[in-house]
């Protein structure tokens, strides 16, 4: 049971497992694969909804899913607590957003997501700082994680975001593009209480289901 999740830079990711394949808010893309199942867009900000690398992944067949008023041609609009199976890929919205700043308003129902994807549970937090709600996600495997600052978690956020998540592994994203340098990724890395992937912009992690990191939660 096993997932490979390959970072495609800034917040893009593709992810394989069983047999399905996912694109999380394809951005500047090198090549047009047209090989998606699903394609999640977290939310309608240039970086992360990009019509023209949505294009190039799609095919026909390929599920469409979109908080409201991002994505026109969305084949379902999600909120956060909504649940969607699409084959044998189970999707859950969970919220994204900043508590105390205007980038991403929580009424606006931008969205993260738990994906369980080749049997592996993977939390893709969308573009959100360290919110409440992630004290109640359960189970995860891997955490991608943003850590650039600014519109995002920061490092030290992050760091406590995989302590409230009892998390087995993360991955750091958003940065090396916008915001965010590889010093973040690389002192995420070093305080983190969990396994941690720093990606490289096209490079692949291979994750399974390992026991859980030694935060205050485990499972």
């Amino acid at each position: 049971m096993s997932a490979e999740i390959t970072w495609l830079g800034h917040a893009s990711f593709r992810i394989a497992g069983g047999g399905l394949v996912l694109y999380i808010d394809p951005w500047k893309l090198s090549d047009a694969p047209h090989d998606a199942d699903v394609v999640f867009i977290s939310h309608p900000h240039y970086d992360h909804y990009s019509p023209e690398d949505v294009e190039k992944v799609t095919r026909s067949g390929t599920k469409v899913l979109a908080p409201t008023n991002t994505v026109t041609e969305a084949d379902r609009v999600l909120t956060p607590g909504d649940r969607q199976d699409v084959g044998d890929l189970q999707i859950q919205a969970t919220p994204a957003y900043n508590p105390a700043k205007e980038y991403h308003p929580k009424t606006n129902n931008w969205l993260g997501a738990i994906f369980t994807i080749g049997g592996v549970r993977i939390y893709y937090a969308g573009d959100t700082e360290l919110i409440d709600e992630m004290s109640d996600l359960a189970d995860i495997d891997v955490a991608l994680l943003p850590v650039g600052g600014t519109y995002t978690m920061d490092v030290a956020q992050g760091v406590e975001a995989c302590k409230r998540i009892g998390c087995a592994s993360a991955i750091p994203y958003h940065w090396g593009d916008i915001v965010g340098s590889s010093d973040d990724a690389i002192e995420f890395e070093a305080q983190s209480p969990c396994s941690v992937h720093v990606l490289q912009v096209g490079q692949t992690a291979t994750v399974s289901t390992p026991a859980p990191c030694p935060g205050p939660k485990g499972r």
